[in-house]
């Protein structure tokens, strides 16, 4: 689930230092030939060539929008709510759409919809005109207050020899320097660069496959359709698209074998971020050689799903893992979401915050102050105690310190969570084993 999903408008996205690529890099090599860019698709080529300019343009993109996020945050500072809140109290404001409206972009996309009424076809143009007008009453906001904070950029993102002190940008008395530039992006430039070493090592494995089978051919005498139909269209069972990749790829790691392919280009190593704790609820060994930081939202359903997948994985290691986790309610989409994590504070000041925590995610359509409450005594907790650190301006600081720390990442939706500094893209059970496997290791 999104922060901004559903308000935010600006899609942006990042760009790692990508080493320019030229057309005589040799990406592997293979009895009796050199792979290079050169041998690449046109569609790859082009975007490995692109690469240099496409990171100037995102770079310029990401200072943009962690200009958005900073005048978000000193707004919402000043009206002493979260960023979440502040966008949420857009929502009353926003018009409905009107029949005419309805009407207009039911016309306008009529060849798509073919033969669907209007009626049939109604709620989802609502919902997603209602969706247009949100993103557009956020820009407006975001543009609006940049105006109000006197927003000015002081330096190029992409200019030469920088500096971990040069300011970027300005919101009044406020800079945005490279350090919290460099930290904000860190994650987003590596995608960037593993997006583009996927698309090489892709056309790259389809381009020494085809060559293999060419020479393969050659050497056998026989035709390069007639091995393929030998190697894998023959030892086909069921006909699926996996059991054609299943045999696609042993047939390659054969020929891979055979004809001595060696990779010279590499994926790049995910970043080890440097990622703050404080005194958050932890459970595990305060020695454990793998520390596990989640950055979770109660009411997030995302969030819920992954919980047990989470637990289970770190059961695997008994006495290995320490869990860690942040409060990053998305209040903009989750009404009782940062209710729901000063409930989770005052019961952690309890000792029962892990317990409280499944009880949570278990009752997500059930987080209103009386639920809360109920939970709390299921576990035996003090009532009046419980309700006191509810309502503490204590709680509600600490939490906007997690979400503080959490923007300073550019966490932009939960769950969000790290192994030992590494941020995670598949949260399956599998993926979380291999990761803290991964680092046990280092």
């Amino acid at each position: 689930m999104t922060k901004l999903a559903i308000l935010f408008s600006i899609l942006l996205f990042a760009a790692a230092a990508v080493p320019a690529q030229k057309p005589t890099d040799v990406l592997a090599t293979a009895k009796g030939h050199k792979f290079t860019v050169a041998d690449l698709s046109p569609e790859v080529q082009a975007e490995v060539a692109g690469a240099p300019a496409d990171l100037k343009k995102f770079r310029s993109s990401l200072l943009s929008e962690m200009i958005a996020t900073r005048a978000l945050s000193i707004e919402a500072a000043a009206k002493g709510i979260t960023v979440g809140r502040l966008l949420a109290n857009l929502k009353p404001t926003i018009p409905a759409p009107t029949e005419a409206e309805i009407k207009a972009a039911y016309e306008a996309n009529k060849d798509a919809l073919g033969d669907v009424p209007l009626e049939k076809a109604r709620q989802p143009i609502i919902d997603w005109l209602n969706g247009k007008k949100q993103q557009d009453a956020v820009v407006k906001f975001v543009t609006d207050l940049q105006t109000k904070y006197k927003v000015a950029t002081v330096k190029d993102v992409n200019a030469a020899n920088p500096t971990p002190a040069d300011v970027l940008a300005t919101l009044g008395t406020e800079k945005i320097t490279r350090t919290e530039f460099d930290k904000f992006t860190e994650y987003d430039r590596y995608e960037f660069a593993a997006k583009l070493a996927d698309d090489i090592l892709n056309d790259l494995d389809t381009v020494i496959f085809n060559t293999l089978v060419a020479d393969e051919a050659k050497t056998t005498g026989v035709e390069a359709s007639s091995i393929i139909a030998r190697e894998i269209t023959n030892k086909m069972v069921d006909f699926s698209d996996e059991e054609h990749a299943r045999l696609n790829a042993e047939f390659g790691k054969r020929l891979t074998t055979k004809y001595g392919v060696t990779l010279q280009f590499k994926d790049p190593e995910p970043p080890v971020e440097s990622v703050p704790v404080g005194d958050s609820p932890a459970e595990g060994p305060a020695t454990a050689p793998v520390t596990v930081i989640m950055f979770s939202d109660f009411q997030c359903p995302s969030c819920s799903a992954t919980h047990p997948l989470l637990k289970a994985a770190i059961a695997a290691f008994p006495g290995k893992v320490r869990l860690i986790v942040r409060n990053f309610p998305l209040e903009s989409i989750h009404d009782n979401s940062l209710l729901a994590a000063r409930a989770a504070s005052a019961a952690n000041a309890q000792g029962k915050f892990f317990e409280y925590i499944d009880i949570l995610y278990k009752n997500q359509d059930k987080l209103d102050v009386a639920n809360l409450k109920k939970y709390a005594a299921e576990l035996g907790l003090d009532a009046a105690k419980f309700e006191a650190d509810m309502n503490s301006d204590k709680a509600l600081a600490a939490i906007k310190k997690d979400i503080a720390d959490g923007d300073a990442l550019h966490i932009t939706g939960t769950p969000t969570i790290f192994i030992n500094g590494r941020r995670l893209g598949n949260l399956s059970e599998a993926s979380l084993k291999a990761a803290i496997e991964l680092g046990l290791k280092k």
